[in-house]
């Protein structure tokens, strides 16, 4: 058996706290795991943003064209928005 003490009922009938629970389950990353993960998701912002912008200016008389509702300066707001959440998410992944 792994453990001879049994547990009483009225320990097991309290609830766990969540953040000690947390604390434990959370563990460590090593130097280069958070290296290797954070800049992942510093290239994808980057690729997101120039390939974006790329093909953004690449469509702009089809864009211009079609008088619709979202222009071009909000579509560049769009892709600078998802670049900036990526690169938020590998600072996160990075200091975390």
């Amino acid at each position: 058996m792994a453990s001879d003490k049994v547990p009483t009922l009225h320990s097991l009938e309290k609830p766990e706290d969540l953040k000690q629970l947390m604390r434990q389950d959370r563990g460590e990353d090593c130097l280069s795991c958070k290296i290797v993960g954070s800049g992942a998701f510093f290239g994808l912002a980057a690729y997101s943003y120039i390939s974006g912008m790329s093909q953004l200016e690449k469509q702009r008389a089809v864009i211009l064209q079609k008088n619709s509702m979202f222009g071009m300066r909000s579509r560049r707001l769009g892709i600078a928005g998802i670049s900036l959440g990526l690169a938020y998410m590998g600072m996160w992944r990075a200091f975390r």
